[in-house]
C-alpha cells in the first residue's frame, strides 16, 4: 500500500568560512543538487564514518 511519508526539517544557522561555502556551492552546482542537500549528506557521511575515541575508565 502506498504510504505518504513526511520528513521533519529544522532550521539552524551555522557560520562557515567563505572558501568552504564557495567549494560547497561549486560542488552542488556540478551535481545539480542544492547546497543544503549537499551539506546534509556531508554531515551524515561524516557522522557515520567518524572514529570515536574510547574514554579511559
Amino acid at each position: 500500500m502506498f504510504e505518504i511519508k513526511k520528513t521533519e526539517f529544522i532550521n539552524k544557522t551555522f557560520r562557515l568560512e567563505k572558501t568552504l561555502v564557495e567549494r560547497l556551492s561549486e560542488c552542488s552546482a556540478a551535481h545539480n543538487i542544492s547546497v543544503n542537500s549537499l551539506v546534509a549528506q556531508c554531515c551524515e557521511y561524516a557522522l557515520d564514518h567518524m572514529k570515536i575515541a574510547e574514554k579511559d575508565e
